[in-house]
This record gives C-alpha cells, structure tokens and sequence, in this order.
C-alpha cells in the first residue's frame, strides 16, 4: 500500500494530477482540482488511497490524512464509489461533510454530483455514530477561525445557540464566520454569531 507520495507536481490532467518522485509520474486522482492547480511546479506532500479492482488500480489522493481518512469512510458505503466520494470532497470540505452527516442535512449532501437523497440519506446512516459533536467543537483545526478559542467559550456559545432553536451545524457554522473570535467572551460570541444568522 502506498500511503502518501512527495514529490513535484508536474501537471494537471482533466480530474488527476502528476507527481514526479525519484523519475517516475504517478497520476492520482484528487477532489477539487483547482485547488491543486496553484501548486503545480511545487513539492507537495500526497496522501493516498490505492483503490484495487479486477480491471483497474487506481490512486486517488488528498492534501490531508483527514480528508483521505474520510474518503474511506464514504466508500465503505454500500453504493458511494470512488468518484461519487471524490465528487462529495469537492462539493463539500471536511468540515461542511461531517457538519451536514451529524445534523442530518441530507438536502446539502445531495447536491453532489451523482449523489441523489436517497444515498445522501443513507451516507448519513451508515456514518453518523462515525463522528462526534463535541469533537467539532473542540477538535484542533476543524473549527477554521475559531480553532484557537478556548473549548469552554466554543461549548458555552454553540450550547447557547442550540438552545434558542438552532442546529448543531448551524450553530458551528455561524461560529467559524465571526472574525476575531478569540476576542468575545461566550456572551459577545453569541451575539456576534447570532448576526451571522440573521
């Protein structure tokens, strides 16, 4: 198995890229090829996933051990192939995916390409005890600007939010928008993340 490859990404080819390391390109499929279009002429660091058929082997790759962690979570998904989890990585972050599987947002998650409500609820079925609440809360990094607040004014403002009728993913997101939130105190947060739902 190969678990990552580092090396120049010499090129972009429709949904893969190439990566050049020790005189070999290996093409690897990635979600949200743009993103890797700026790093083209650059060393990158590739976590990969071999995906083994009778008729095909194929790598697919991510810029995070997370984001690959999560693709073989969603292919082991009766039904979510290797493109339909790509297609979802590219719709939707790391983040914005285990939001909408933990709040039971299938509507979000049906807006991948080649993913109709059906799957999207059954995606979240057979994933939802995959993740847990309070780890988005706290969980370093996963949180976007507000990765460096305290888990305490995290808890306290998410808990505040939910208790006037908000969802947990709601309440998350208006969170990660405020600027400058390690500045609020829970109160100051609340109200400020109360204006981004507005």
């Amino acid at each position: 198995m190969i678990s990552y490859i580092k090396g120049i990404i010499t090129g972009i080819d429709h949904n893969h890229i190439i990566v050049e390391n020790q005189g070999m390109g290996y093409g690897i499929m990635v979600p949200a090829i743009d993103t890797w279009a700026r790093w083209v002429g650059t060393t990158r660091q590739v976590f990969t996933h071999m995906h083994v058929r009778e008729d095909d082997i194929s790598l697919f790759g991510f810029s995070s051990q997370d984001e690959k962690e999560i693709f073989e979570l969603l292919i082991g998904v009766n039904g979510i192939g290797p493109k339909v989890a790509l297609s979802l990585l590219a719709t939707l972050s790391v983040v914005d995916l285990k939001m909408a599987i933990l709040s039971d947002d299938a509507k979000t998650i049906a807006t991948t390409p080649g993913l109709g409500p059906k799957g999207a609820k059954k995606l979240i079925l057979e994933l939802k005890d995959k993740f847990d609440f309070d780890d988005m809360l706290g969980g370093e990094g996963e949180i976007g600007d507000v990765s460096d607040v305290s888990d305490d004014v995290i808890s306290l403002t998410a808990s505040g939010l939910t208790s006037l009728g908000y969802s947990k993913a709601e309440a998350i997101g208006a969170i990660r928008k405020v600027e400058n939130a390690d500045t609020y105190t829970p109160e100051e947060l609340l109200k400020q993340a109360l204006r981004k739902l507005i």
